[in-house]
C-alpha cells in the first residue's frame, strides 16, 4: 500500500512538472522557434524548390529526423546547460520534489515536442507534398522512440561539456547543422562524408523513418540502421549518467 501510495505521488509531481514545462514552453518564442517551428520552416522552405515527387519522398522522412534531433538533441542540451548555470538544478535538489520527477518532467516536454513534430510533418506531407500516409506505424513509432533515446541522451551527454550558457549555441550548432546537412539526403554526399553520415545515427534514423513513410521496407531490412542507432543510445546514456551534475560550473 505504500509502494503504491509513493508511486502514485511519484507519478502526480512528475505530471505537475510536465504541465509546468509545457506552459513554459510556449511562453519563451525563441525555444518554440528554433526547436518545434524550424524544422516545418525547412520543409516548407524545400518543398518549394524540390518540385520532384522524388525529391519530397527523400526530404520528409529528413525533415522529421531533423525534428526529432532539434526537440531532444538541441532543446535538451540547451536547457541542462541553463538550467545547471542558473543554479536551478541545485535548488530543486533541495527541494522536496524528487530529482526523478523534476527531470521525467523536463524529457516528457521533450518527447511531446517530437510527436507533435513527426505528426505535423506527417500531415503537412500527405496534404500538400503528395507523401502517403505512414506504410507502417509501428516501424514508424520504433524510429521515433529510439531517435527519441539516442538523441536525448546525447543532448544531456553534451551539456556537460559546454561551460556556459552563452556558449551553448555554438556547441549545439557546430553538431546541429553539419550533422544535418550531411544526413537528410545521404546518397549524393561525396564518399567521405557519407562514410561519416553512415557513423552517425541520424542517417539511420531518417532512413527508418523514410521506410515507416515512404519506402515501406520492413524492418528485416533494418537491423544496421537499429544497432547503430541502439550503440549511439547506450553510449550516450553512459556518458549522460557519468558527466551529470547538479552543481554550476561558475560562480
Amino acid at each position: 500500500m505504500a509502494e503504491h501510495a509513493h508511486a502514485h505521488g511519484f507519478g502526480a509531481l512528475s505530471w505537475r512538472q510536465y504541465r509546468l514545462e509545457r506552459r513554459m514552453f510556449w511562453r519563451n518564442p525563441s525555444a518554440a522557434f528554433f526547436n518545434f517551428l524550424l524544422p516545418l520552416l525547412f520543409l516548407v522552405l524545400l518543398c518549394a524548390v524540390l518540385t520532384k515527387q522524388t525529391d519530397r519522398n527523400v526530404i520528409v522522412p529528413g525533415i522529421a529526423g531533423m525534428a526529432v534531433l532539434a526537440t531532444t538533441f538541441s532543446a535538451l542540451a540547451y536547457n541542462t546547460v541553463f538550467l545547471r548555470e542558473q543554479g536551478i538544478l541545485k535548488r530543486v535538489r533541495g527541494t522536496p520534489l524528487p530529482s526523478g520527477a523534476y527531470l521525467l518532467g523536463i524529457a516528457g516536454n521533450a518527447v511531446t515536442n517530437t510527436a507533435l513534430q513527426i505528426v505535423l510533418i506527417v500531415v503537412a506531407g500527405k496534404a500538400f507534398y503528395g507523401i502517403p500516409w505512414p506504410r507502417d506505424v509501428a516501424l514508424l513509432v520504433l524510429f521515433v522512440v529510439l531517435g527519441v533515446l539516442c538523441f536525448a541522451s546525447l543532448g544531456v551527454a553534451l551539456a556537460h561539456a559546454i561551460p556556459t550558457f552563452e556558449a551553448a549555441t555554438v556547441y549545439v550548432n557546430v553538431i546541429f547543422l553539419p550533422l544535418v546537412f550531411i544526413s537528410i539526403d545521404a546518397r549524393h554526399d561525396p564518399a567521405f562524408l557519407k562514410g561519416i553520415a553512415e557513423a552517425l545515427p541520424l542517417a539511420h534514423l531518417v532512413d527508418g523513418l523514410s521506410a515507416a513513410i515512404v519506402t515501406g521496407a520492413g524492418v528485416g531490412d533494418l537491423w544496421s540502421a537499429i544497432g547503430v542507432l541502439a550503440l549511439w543510445t547506450v553510449l550516450g546514456v553512459a556518458l549522460a549518467i557519468r558527466g551529470f551534475s547538479w552543481e554550476q560550473r561558475r560562480g
